[in-house]
C-alpha cells in the first residue's frame, strides 16, 4: 500500500531540467519485452523496501486508518470531496501536456462548478449531476511522451511504483499548482486534507489491503502484480495495446483496484 507522503516546498530546479533528466533516467533503464512481462531487477532491495512498508502499515497507517474510519460518513465524504477538488488543478495540467484538451476542458468545469455549486468543494455537485472527473498523473503524460515504464520499484511509505511513475510522482509532488499558489499554512492544510482522504481509502479498502500484505503466500509479489496489472490497463484506458504495457482484450484485470491510484 502507499501513501505518498507529499513533500515540503522548497526550492526547486526548472521543470525543463528536472522532466529532461527524469526521461533520460528512466529511458536508460530500459523496458520490458513481453506485455506481461515484469521488469524487476531490484528485487532484493524492493523486498526490503516492501518489508518495511509493511511494518510502518501495521504499527502506524493501519491504526490511523482506523481511526479516520470512526469520524462520521458526512464529514469523511466532505474530506474526500476537497481532496479530488485540490488535485483537479494538477489534472489540469497533466491533461494539457497529453494534449487531451477534451479532458482538460471537462476537469477545468469540474473544478469550477464544484468552488461555486459544491461550496469550495466540500460537496461534489459535478458528478451529482453527471459531469464525472479524468484524473491523471505525470506518470501518465511521461507514458503519453513516450517514456517507457522501466524496472519495477517500492518506493517507501509510497509502496508500488516503476521507475517512469516514480518521476512522475515526484514532479506531481513538487510542482503541484496547489501547492505553490497557496501561501505555506493552506498548502500544508491542503496536503493534509489529501492525506486524510488517503487514509480513508485505507481504512474502506481494508479488506482487500490486509488480504494482499498479510494473507498471501508471497505479498511482495501479489502486490506487485496486482499494481502492474491495473496500471498497465489504466494507461491503456481499456483498449487493447500491444507491447510490455498493453492491457490487451484478454488482459487480467484484478477485482482488487488499486485503492491508491490517482
Amino acid at each position: 500500500m502507499g501513501l505518498n507522503i507529499p513533500l515540503i516546498s522548497g526550492k526547486v530546479p526548472p521543470i525543463s531540467a528536472l522532466v529532461m533528466s527524469a526521461c533520460l533516467l528512466v529511458a536508460a533503464c530500459g523496458a520490458p519485452s513481453g506485455r506481461d512481462a515484469i521488469n524487476d531487477p531490484f528485487e532484493p532491495a524492493n523486498r526490503t523496501v516492501h518489508g518495511f512498508n509493511k511494518a510502518v502499515d501495521r504499527s502506524l497507517v493501519a491504526p490511523a486508518a482506523r481511526g479516520v474510519g470512526v469520524v462520521p460518513e458526512p464529514v469523511r465524504q466532505g474530506i474526500d470531496n476537497l481532496a479530488d477538488t485540490l488535485g483537479l488543478p494538477g489534472d489540469i495540467a497533466n491533461n494539457l501536456l497529453q494534449l487531451r484538451l477534451a479532458d482538460a476542458g471537462q476537469n477545468t468545469l469540474r473544478l469550477g462548478m464544484n468552488l461555486t455549486f459544491g461550496v469550495a468543494g466540500l460537496f461534489d455537485f459535478s458528478s451529482a449531476i453527471g459531469l464525472a472527473g479524468k484524473p491523471t498523473d505525470f506518470g501518465e503524460t511521461l507514458h503519453v511522451w513516450g517514456v517507457g515504464e522501466g524496472p519495477y520499484l517500492e518506493l517507501p511509505l509510497a509502496g508500488p511504483s516503476t521507475a517512469r511513475d516514480a518521476v512522475g510522482m515526484v514532479v506531481d509532488t513538487v510542482f503541484d499548482p496547489v501547492g505553490r499558489a497557496l501561501p505555506v499554512r493552506e498548502a500544508n492544510a491542503a496536503r493534509v486534507i489529501r492525506l486524510i482522504s488517503r487514509l480513508g481509502d485505507r481504512n474502506r479498502f481494508s479488506a482487500t489491503v490486509d488480504s494482499v500484505l498479510y494473507d498471501s503466500a508471497d505479498s511482495y509479489a501479489q502486490a506487485r502484480l496486482l499494481y502492474l496489472q491495473n496500471r498497465r490497463f489504466q494507461l491503456a484506458r481499456g483498449k487493447a495495446a500491444g507491447g510490455a504495457e498493453g492491457a490487451g482484450d484478454d488482459a487480467f484485470i484484478d477485482p482488487y483496484e488499486d485503492p491508491y491510484a490517482d
